[in-house]
């Protein structure tokens, strides 16, 4: 009789269980600030000064242009200045430009535009300019309503009213308001304040700039020239009273100057409409000259032909 083998237990084989598939992560949603687009910046502006010889006043002049809000950039412009006029304006914020020999108002501002342009950033909107004069101190806070008038695209060149928008008087005065009313119809109050904001389109359609005083007429006509908005902003200024000595001879070479800028604009307007109204009439010939002539048929011409 066979020994009996005790089997061996049966056990059965491990069965391999199948994972649960896990949902695949979501990635998280982007965030509202995310999606949205990039929030381009708030247009600026720059103050340009243009000084010589104003050590007494340019340091507040400076500080008080910094605080107009608006403006990032202070730049003066050292027109051959003799005393410490450059050292006081860059210890109170600004970057200042100096000439070597003095070169005038106009000369400096076109420097001052060119070094503005070249710290604008690359594709944000230029900076808009506010020209003020060195000498206002203090006061050269009350510029601000220009400044925001140009910054909110209210127009594109805002001119102070300064000594509470009084109507200014004189030839000059005079000459000016009647040029800016012949060209637009509208009569400034105070056609030749030097106080005031432009956007770079409008600063760059009156280059180059007319010399001496009559660079403010001049700028006004250019950009209503170039159909450009020009408006006045009331603003709390006092402008600096001129000396007795020598006013009489300054009020001339004023009135010279503003003259001259008019005449020029004047000449070159009338330059510019003969020139039109030549190319028309070339034209008008160049176009009845291709026009073949209608062909008109004789009556004797008919009777040959039947």
């Amino acid at each position: 009789m066979a020994d009996h083998v005790p089997k061996a237990p049966v056990t059965a084989a491990p069965t391999k269980v199948a994972a649960a598939r896990q949902p695949a992560a979501r990635k998280p949603r982007a965030s509202a600030a995310s999606r949205a687009k990039p929030v381009p910046a708030p247009p600026l502006a720059a103050a340009l000064i243009v000084a010589h010889n104003q050590a007494r006043r340019i340091a507040a002049t400076v500080r008080a242009c910094r605080s107009i809000p608006g403006i990032d950039l202070v730049l003066v412009v050292d027109d051959g200045s003799f005393d410490n006029t450059q050292d006081l304006a860059r210890k109170a914020g600004a970057v200042v430009v100096r000439h070597s020999h003095r070169r005038g108002r106009a000369v400096s501002i076109e420097t001052g535009a060119a070094v503005i342009a070249m710290r604008d950033e690359e594709g944000a909107v230029p900076r808009a300019v506010l020209l003020m004069e060195p000498g206002l101190g203090n006061g050269a806070a009350g510029a601000a309503p220009i400044v925001a008038a140009v910054l909110e695209q209210v127009s594109d060149v805002a001119i102070a009213l300064a000594d509470n928008a009084v109507r200014s008087t004189g030839a000059t005065a005079g000459a000016a308001r009647k040029a800016i009313a012949s060209l637009s119809g509208w009569s400034p109050l105070q056609p030749l304040s030097r106080v005031r904001c432009l956007t770079r389109e409008a600063l760059e359609a009156a280059f180059p700039l007319a010399r001496g005083a009559g660079l403010e007429i001049a700028v006004t006509l250019d950009v209503i020239d170039v159909g450009l908005t020009v408006t006045e902003v009331a603003c709390d200024m006092k402008h600096r009273p001129v000396k007795r000595s020598g006013a009489a001879l300054t009020r001339a070479s004023q009135y010279r100057d503003v003259m001259m800028a008019i005449s020029a604009r004047r000449i070159r307007l009338s330059l510019r409409t003969t020139q039109h109204a030549v190319e028309d009439t070339f034209h008008v010939a160049s176009r009845s000259e291709t026009t073949p002539a209608p062909v008109v048929e004789t009556p004797e011409a008919q009777k040959d032909e039947a």
